[in-house]
């Protein structure tokens, strides 16, 4: 299968938007914890409160809503609803050997999308500035499903 070979730049590329998406949903996690630690709360389970080398000093309201922690949480949240069927459409997309260049901007532009999506989340921009970076990438994923719907449909 030359298709997934790194010698195959549309399979390179899909490489490294994947590759920029997985580190964007693991350092999102990381980021809620650094959040959750800088404001001593926004914890979710019982258990996060109580005393231990994390929470040396458990206080009263640590399990209540901090609105930091809770957008962090809600970026990474969407981050999960969304970048999976990208992985999953992106390697299909490879297989149909589409031309580079729409590989890339598909690709890359999934990517893009993502990240203004987080920086309109985390900065509290309009839900309209944060819809149109969802509808970008949500687009985008939609355009490569019919794409690899289309040429598999033509092969039957």
């Amino acid at each position: 299968m030359n298709e997934l070979a790194l010698t195959n730049p549309v399979f390179a590329t899909y490489a490294i938007a994947a590759s920029l998406m997985v580190l964007k949903i693991m350092l999102q996690g990381w980021v809620t914890v650094v959040q959750m630690m800088s404001n001593n709360g926004g914890f979710v389970s019982p258990e996060d409160a109580k005393a231990g080398l994390a929470n040396p000093k458990p206080h009263q309201g640590q399990l209540d809503i901090n609105d930091k922690v809770d957008r962090s949480r809600r970026i990474h949240r969407n981050d999960l609803e969304n970048i999976p069927a990208f992985l999953a459409i992106g390697l299909l997309f490879v297989l149909i050997n589409p031309p580079l260049a729409a590989a890339q901007w598909l690709m890359y532009g999934f990517v893009v999308a993502r990240v203004l999506h987080t920086l309109a989340y985390s900065t509290a921009q309009s839900h309209e500035v944060r819809a149109t970076f969802y509808s970008v990438g949500s687009l985008i994923v939609i355009a490569m499903a019919v794409w690899v719907l289309y040429a598999a449909a033509t092969h039957l």
